[in-house]
């Protein structure tokens, strides 16, 4: 059995991919910033389905607090699944900011580079050395990197480096056979900034091939099929995941 951890699974894209990932076999680990309650409903769900799931917290913009939490993983490994490895990361968590660039205060900027940026290139740094051989990074960027959207710079940016950084993981990791890969999720209805409003949504539906705004769970779903063994000679790659947004 596969092990993934999951940062930011409590909701949207993240308990999309946690659920998908257990209904493919998957153990998960899937971490909660501020809603343990959350959390612990999408725990239920993957049990009550067969899976095996538990929840830890974890501030991801914290990087002091890594050395704990990679301790509460060695220890949930073992009591949970009899491992003292895992094979599967997923860099998803994060936060959203709708603010135009003369708007922007050098706190937003911070904070969402320390999320976005900063945060899983040293959580990936202080958990690779627990990951098997063949494991495999799955980093959650964002079509804004490619689609310029007014209101998100500071957003696209650090996910544009994360997307960058996905390929520099694949190379320097690429001799003990992990693989790293990025997908970019086009808009999709989750609460991430607070949501779409009715008007936004329009918007975006309209400028999509597809016609509408997707889903978490169909973000959710990819992530789980490119963590499968089906597809482990996909390698150094971003899957825009939209229905052909702006194109």
């Amino acid at each position: 059995m596969k092990i993934v951890i999951i940062t930011g699974g409590s909701r949207g894209i993240g308990a999309a991919a946690a659920i998908a990932c257990a209904e493919s076999g998957m153990g998960v680990i899937l971490t909660y910033n501020a809603n343990p309650g959350r959390a612990e409903d999408v725990v239920r769900k993957i049990d009550a389905c067969g899976g095996r799931a538990v929840a830890l917290p974890l501030d991801v913009a914290d990087i002091a607090a890594f050395p704990a939490f990679r301790a509460d993983i060695v220890a949930t490994l073992a009591s949970t699944w009899g491992r003292a490895d895992f094979d599967c990361l997923v860099n998803n968590a994060g936060h959203g900011l709708y603010s135009p660039i003369e708007a922007v205060t050098e706190a937003e900027f911070d904070g969402l580079y320390d999320v976005h940026l900063k945060g899983p290139f040293f959580l990936t740094q202080t958990l690779l050395p627990l990951m098997a051989t063949n494991g495999h990074i799955v980093n959650i960027v964002s079509a804004t990197s490619r689609v310029a959207t007014a209101g998100v710079a500071p957003y696209a940016c650090f996910k544009a480096g994360l997307e960058v950084l996905t390929r520099y993981q694949a190379k320097e990791f690429g001799p003990r056979r992990i693989r790293a890969n990025a997908i970019a999720p086009g808009p999709i209805r989750t609460e991430l900034g607070g949501g779409m409003s009715a008007e936004f949504e329009t918007m975006l539906a309209g400028q999509i091939a597809l016609g509408r705004v997707g889903e978490a769970s169909e973000v959710g779903s990819v992530v789980a099929s490119l963590l499968s063994d089906e597809n482990r000679w996909i390698n150094a790659q971003t899957i825009e995941v939209g229905g052909g947004y702006m194109i």
